[in-house]
């Protein structure tokens, strides 16, 4: 049984309840039931989250990178111990499976014990013949945080930037406050008062936030309205802003790729994280021979998947995030056309959507939930053009049992990143970027690259005779 903390802020090292009220009730996915008032901060909390973040940006960036690995550190190993609890929360708050957010929650840690590592072996510096460059951070930072895996893109986020020397004001989706709210209970114990702030609030208040001249970058991973208004606030002070947001990615199955790994590939794309994630299957396409044995082998393996409660070890796939959400995705279903057909049995109640898959129509745009086109292709080129048929350039996905060829036909396909014969939720390597093309971002992601994203380049040097 789960019972979710009250919402609360964290700012300036002090904690107090939210007050604002947001128009509407923060529901149990599994049951629909309400669970609480979704609240948000006070206009008066935002401005002092924004003011105490200010006041400590010279003592932040001014402490060695040596002490500030060791309060990351600190905070990896308590996060450590609470990762159970922070995973649980999530999974109510989300509908997404334990063994899903057990998973992610690796991240809630690690990405901490990774940024003090990464900066204790010289990260921030990179010296060229003598001539010293360093990387300094810029000043307060906003993370915006959605609401599908909250806190581990929070922990990551957030990690990198106090990395670099920035404090950090971090606004999660007001979707699922809870699991990051823990994440920064143990940040408010190890770092010093104002270093990181917490709000809670809707889109109004991540404009706020994201138009204050006082913030000095801006990390967002979100919706594309929500990307280009940060884009927006970002632009008229030459702030930076690293932007993703999501995608519309394209599975080619090539001619000779088994039926069986193709179809566990595309359910697993299709169903993880219940479908609301930005790397997720938007458009299956497929041979035109293969057309009726590859949606009827994708669409056995939905109608065996697992539905039911979230906090269930045994469940293989949940409800939607909130009912909200489930009217809109059920919306741009019905406007793509064609024909839905959903798979497997759902629970009686709550926000649950059944995988559907739809022929005779393709997707323009993301729907965001467990809904997929399937799309026919005569020859390679016709695939690799239907792949790149689409402003979005995420991720993209290429199947085939010849891996030389699969490699070559991924190399053609416009996405940040490519994977032949995987599905998992993780990257590719964990020290390889994570770009975004056209409309899915700007500015790569990564291990290291959202380190150096919170800074700029300063050269030092003494300039020599030729």
């Amino acid at each position: 049984m789960i019972t979710p903390p009250d919402t609360a802020d964290l700012v300036d090292g002090g904690w107090a309840r939210c007050t604002e009220d947001l128009g509407f009730d923060l529901e149990n996915p599994a049951t629909g039931e309400p669970v609480a008032r979704a609240l948000g901060s006070s206009p008066a909390r935002v401005e002092a989250a924004l003011a105490a973040a200010d006041r400590a940006a010279a003592a932040w960036a001014g402490t060695p990178a040596e002490r500030r690995a060791t309060l990351l550190d600190t905070a990896a190993e308590r996060l450590r111990g609470r990762v159970d609890e922070i995973t649980a929360l999530e999974s109510f708050a989300t509908g997404v499976p334990i063994g899903q957010t057990r998973a992610l929650g690796l991240i809630v840690h690690g990405a901490f014990a990774l940024a003090a590592a990464q900066i204790s072996a010289g990260l921030l510096r990179a010296d060229r013949d003598g001539v010293e460059v360093h990387h300094l951070p810029w000043g307060p930072a906003l993370c915006l945080v959605p609401w599908n895996a909250p806190a581990p893109m929070a922990a990551h986020k957030t990690a990198s930037a106090l990395a670099a020397g920035c404090p950090v004001v971090l606004k999660v989706s007001e979707y699922a406050p809870y699991g990051t709210q823990a994440l920064a209970e143990v940040l408010g114990e190890v770092l010093p008062p104002g270093v990181f702030q917490l709000v809670m609030g809707d889109a109004r208040t991540g404009a706020r936030l994201a138009g204050d001249p006082r913030i000095r970058a801006v990390s967002f991973t979100g919706g594309l309205a929500g990307g280009r208004a940060v884009a927006a606030a970002c632009a008229g002070a030459l702030r930076p802003a690293q932007l993703e947001l999501g995608g519309n990615n394209p599975l080619v199955v090539l001619p000779d790729a088994g039926a069986g790994a193709a179809a566990r590939a595309a359910a697993e794309l299709l169903t993880s994280l219940n479908g609301q994630w930005c790397r997720a299957l938007g458009r299956l396409i497929v041979p035109r021979p293969r057309l009726a044995e590859l949606v009827a082998a994708l669409g056995e393996r939905l109608a065996a998947l697992r539905a039911g409660d979230p906090l269930d070890p045994g469940t293989e796939y949940g409800p939607l995030v909130h009912s909200a959400h489930l009217a809109r995705v059920r919306a741009a279903t019905a406007r793509a056309g064609g024909q839905a057909t959903a798979y497997g049995d759902m629970p009686g109640r709550g926000s649950y959507l059944a995988p559907t898959l739809i022929t005779g129509a393709d997707l323009a745009d993301e729907i965001f939930g467990p809904v997929a086109a399937v799309v026919p292709y005569d020859t390679e080129e016709e695939a690799v053009a239907l792949a790149n048929a689409t402003p979005y350039g995420l991720e993209g996905y290429v199947f085939g049992a010849d891996e030389e060829r699969a490699l070559a036909v991924a190399r053609r396909v416009r996405a940040g990143e490519v994977k032949v014969n995987g599905s998992s939720v993780m990257s590719l390597h964990l020290f390889t970027p994570r770009p975004a093309w056209g409309l899915s971002g700007l500015v790569d992601e990564g291990t290291a690259e959202t380190i150096r994203f919170f800074t700029g380049t300063r050269v030092v040097g003494v300039e020599r005779a030729p």
